[in-house]
């Protein structure tokens, strides 16, 4: 089986991207799972351009990665030797596995970003790659803006390949600096370079300005390319760079070559959502194979088909890519979508009148502004009760909050009044805000009762206004997720009263606590 190697560049790319700002530890970390999922190489950063980056490049050699670590850099500047070149110079001295350096193709970069000669930039590349190989170590060439350059002069593009190539560069990656292309374009050049550059070993490294980045790697791969660049989740410049938690399924399950390993590869999923959480960015639901919507199925005719088989509406299994099936309950379900999602929480709905009059209920709900999609906390609490099961743990007798300015300070008061156990417990708190209070007496009325929602705590509020139109008299919608020790779960709450919505959802999350201590 041919193998393509996966270099990474989410470190040093990625990090160019929008909103993403990698301190050195978010670096380190993200350069150990990397290596966990199993790809050949990871572009640390440029060590000519910050200090951060040096360090890093001392630092990761005090951890064990068997991947081989790379320093990013450009081909010398023009009218000197690559000995008196900095930025050369800086690679050589941190000391990496292997160099990638990227230099110009495209005439329109030579005259008006250099401000040189054609002859010049291909001295440069020679030289620069030739200074390098002297360490005995790998060098990558990229070749920076390579679609574009041969579009508008092929034999000049081609020959910058061939010079790296003479120079003795390991790898030539052709790079789609743009973004611009479409498959065909890449598929009809690639060709011709794998016909016209004998002996190189060939790359590709695309970015997604034309939505074609995945396409166009695949596209490349098929076409003899046996390196890929990208990065985790497509970061990157303007739209970023190729995904690879699309472009290594794409090679191990579309193209049926290796990269990482099946078995890495159900990795794909964990670790994308760790690297989006280190960059403090909220996972894309719908992106491709790792997001959470990627295997989720909300008509009921899906739900009904994937029941009988997953392969009606699954191109692939999501354990494949570490990655599961989601059902979900909305509107739009059918009776299929609840027995799904029992028989995920262990209860056996074996009488159609009750399964004809939960659905029932969640149209009516959702037709008021409720959504479950986003809250399955609430549908089991709903499923419990309607069930005709021992739900009622305690009893709201009434509640009050009270918010004032004290001294210049805004003060948050909340009052509970429960019924448990023939017993009526009547406590008052005081929280950072409104709802913060009244989850602070409504734990401290029942957790003498119920010891177990110590272990809770909040973690996310959300409030969506339903129907904007009617301004302050707007319904609210409220999510409210909690946690224990165990995992999360989300409940809703609805009104056009904010502290109702969200006692409703606070409620329901209780409720789905002591439901899983119950069973």
């Amino acid at each position: 089986m041919e193998k393509v190697y996966i270099y990474d560049t989410t470190l040093r790319d990625g990090s160019q991207g929008p909103g993403i700002n990698f301190s050195l530890e978010d670096k380190l970390k993200i350069a150990e799972v990397l290596d966990e999922l199993g790809v050949h190489y990871i572009e640390g950063g440029w060590p000519g351009s910050n200090p951060k980056d040096i360090e890093f490049f001392k630092r990761i050699k005090k951890h064990k990665i068997k991947a081989k670590i790379v320093a990013f850099g450009s081909t010398r500047r023009k009218k000197i030797t690559p000995s008196r070149d900095k930025n050369l110079r800086s690679l050589i001295k941190v000391n990496p596995d292997a160099f990638c350096i990227f230099g110009k193709t495209w005439l329109l970069h030579v005259e008006k970003a250099l401000k040189t000669d054609p002859e010049e930039n291909l001295k440069m590349i020679y030289s620069s790659v030739k200074f390098l190989k002297r360490t005995g170590k790998e060098v990558i060439y990229d070749a920076e803006h390579f679609f574009d350059g041969y579009k508008h002069n092929r034999d000049y593009a081609l020959l910058t390949l061939k010079e790296a190539l003479r120079a003795g560069a390991d790898w030539i990656v052709l790079c789609d600096t743009n973004g611009g292309c479409l498959p065909g374009e890449i598929e009809r050049i690639v060709r011709e370079v794998v016909k016209n550059i004998k002996g190189a070993k060939i790359g590709i490294h695309a970015h997604n300005d034309t939505d074609c980045g995945v396409a166009n790697s695949l596209v490349a791969i098929r076409c003899g390319a046996r390196m890929v660049q990208g990065t985790i989740n497509g970061y990157g410049e303007r739209c970023g760079n190729a995904n690879l938690c699309s472009v290594i399924p794409g090679i191990e399950l579309k193209l049926n070559m290796d990269s990482i390993g099946k078995n890495n590869l159900k990795k794909l999923t964990r670790i994308s959502r760790y690297v989006d959480e280190i960059a403090n960015l909220i996972p894309r639901t719908n992106q491709p194979y790792v997001g959470e919507g990627a295997f989720a199925h909300k008509g009921g005719v899906h739900v009904s088909a994937v029941g009988r088989d997953e392969r009606t509406y699954e191109h692939i299994p999501p354990e494949a890519v570490g990655n599961k099936r989601k059902i979900i309950v909305s509107e739009l379900a059918g009776k299929s979508n609840l027995l799904f999602k029992a028989k995920e929480y262990k209860i056996d709905i074996k009488d159609e009148r009750i399964l004809n009059k939960v659905l029932k209920k969640i149209k009516k709900l959702e037709y008021e502004g409720y959504e479950f999609e986003g809250a399955e906390g609430s549908f089991k609490v709903l499923l419990e009760k309607e069930m005709g099961e021992n739900v009622e743990f305690f009893e709201i007798l009434g509640y009050r909050v009270i918010v004032e300015e004290v001294s210049g300070k805004i003060r948050s008061e909340a009052t509970v009044k429960v019924k448990v156990k023939e017993r009526i417990s009547y406590t008052v708190s005081e929280g950072d805000g409104p709802v913060n209070a009244l989850d602070n007496a409504l734990r401290k009325a029942l957790e003498n009762f119920y010891p177990e929602l110590n272990e809770v705590t909040l973690t996310d509020f959300k409030v969506r206004v339903i129907n904007p139109k009617r301004g302050t008299a707007a319904k609210v919608r409220v999510f409210i997720e909690s946690k224990d020790r165990e995992g999360f779960w989300v409940t809703v709450g609805v009104s056009e009263n904010i502290i109702e919505a969200s006692f409703k959802a606070l409620i329901d999350g209780i409720m789905f606590k002591l439901l899983k201590e119950k069973r």
